[in-house]
């Protein structure tokens, strides 16, 4: 609804007004005449404020990407609006998304501002902030222009990323540059042995204590120091158990999402190149890369995770030599467990983490049992237990993920695994 309308206040002072005077001067008592005069001094002000032109109404948010549990500022602009002294924002409740005031209506003097609504979203995700209606009120309360329907804004809400550090190196660093100690010898910053100097070697290499007391120059060797490669597998396939936000019970889906985007920030602060790569409807994947522009791509990308099945076709991880691959997922589908098992025997360092809540219970459908969907919700467990015990039998470690520090001893066992020799059949 749009363009000025006389209110009901404005209704009943004409009509009590009216009144009034009639009766006043149809029986002649002057007490009447008193009694309405306050509604004909209403009346009477009200239309001598009448609006004659017509104010254009924007709102906009402070920001577009914001990180689940933060907050942003929807704003109101009202351009032409010389005819308004009050403004009411009455807001929707969309889901997981905290408001103030908490019911989502604000109204104040435009001469002390236009009133703000803070809005907060509390789960990743893809959200639709500041849809709202605005009411516009001439003074003493007789016009009303709107309510106003503005939409809301498209908002990416980026998942939070836990505290996590690790000091576990990679188990197969093949790259150029980085933080993770190599096999090889190299200009790194630890200490590898002393050995007699050749030709080539680096002068500042030399250590003079063991020459002068051996008579013959001796270098000083290190280990290389190089990146590695991490691929980050998020299984997307379902979401098991109920999510409240940031603040409250994490569903499956809210424990990949997250601990994806810590260990990808952890590895890519480390140095690290870091991939992508959903298992879901979306199939959202990004290739590998480093740098801060790269963790902003891989965390806009978790942020527009779709829940559902993927379509047919064979699941290619493009998996390269010296990659580390992680598995986030509840391992309660087959494929994963499968990719999971032939990586393993390939010889790739592979590493599940498991994200299925403790106490994750089955959506029971309308019309079912639900003593018999409690049944198959637990045959489905112990199957899922079976897999998880043949992974580790393989050599492929799982893990439940619980924050900082979940990652630090598997990874330092990958990194002695890798450095003992193997017997490759050919």
């Amino acid at each position: 609804m749009s363009g000025w309308r006389a209110t009901a206040s404005l209704g009943r002072a004409l009509v009590l007004a009216g009144v009034g005077l009639a009766l006043a001067l149809v029986a002649g008592k002057p007490a009447v005449l008193v009694l309405a005069a306050p509604f004909v001094v209403l009346a009477a002000v009200t239309l001598v404020h009448r609006p004659t032109r017509e104010p254009r109404i924007d709102s906009r948010l402070d920001h577009a990407v914001l990180q689940e549990g933060l907050g942003t500022t929807s704003r109101l602009t009202l351009t032409g609006a010389d005819d308004v002294e009050y403004v009411t924002r009455a807001a929707g409740r969309p889901p997981y998304v905290v408001q103030r005031p908490h019911g989502g209506r604000v109204g104040g003097l435009l001469g002390h501002g236009t009133p703000v609504l803070e809005l907060s979203p509390r789960r990743w995700g893809r959200r639709l902030l500041g849809e709202e209606n605005v009411a516009l009120y001439t003074p003493w309360a007789g016009f009303r222009f709107g309510p106003v329907a503005r939409g809301g804004q498209p908002v990416r809400v980026l998942p939070t990323t836990a505290p996590y550090d690790s000091r576990a190196e990679a188990p197969q660093p093949l790259g150029l540059v980085g933080s993770n100690r190599s096999r090889r010898a190299g200009s790194g910053s630890e200490l590898l042995g002393i050995r007699p100097f050749l030709a080539g070697d680096r002068l500042r290499r030399v250590n003079w204590r063991v020459s002068l007391r051996t008579g013959a120059l001796h270098v000083v060797t290190s280990r290389a120091e190089e990146d590695t490669g991490v691929l980050l597998v998020v299984d997307a396939l379902a979401d098991h158990g109920v999510s409240e936000g940031v603040d409250g019970a994490a569903s499956s889906m809210d424990l990949t999402v997250r601990a994806a985007a810590a260990i990808a920030e952890h590895h890519v602060r480390a140095g690290d190149r870091v991939a992508l790569r959903v298992v879901g409807r979306g199939r959202e994947q990004v290739g590998y890369g480093a740098g801060a522009r790269h963790l902003r791509r891989i965390q806009d990308q978790l942020a527009t995770v779709r829940v559902g099945e993927a379509g047919e076709g064979s699941l290619q991880l493009g998996v390269t030599g010296g990659a580390v691959v992680i598995v986030l997922s509840p391992m309660l589908a087959e494929s994963i467990g499968t990719v999971a098992a032939t990586l393993t025997r390939r010889g790739v360092a592979v590493l599940v983490v498991d994200t299925l809540p403790p106490d994750a219970e089955p959506a029971v459908a309308e019309g079912v049992d639900p003593a018999l969907a409690s049944l198959a919700w637990r045959m489905r467990r112990v199957e899922r237990t079976v897999v998880l015990d043949r992974l580790t039998a393989l050599g492929c470690p799982v893990v439940a993920w619980r924050g900082p520090g979940t990652l630090d001893d598997v990874m330092r066992r990958l990194a002695r695994r890798a450095q003992l020799p193997r017997v490759v059949s050919r």
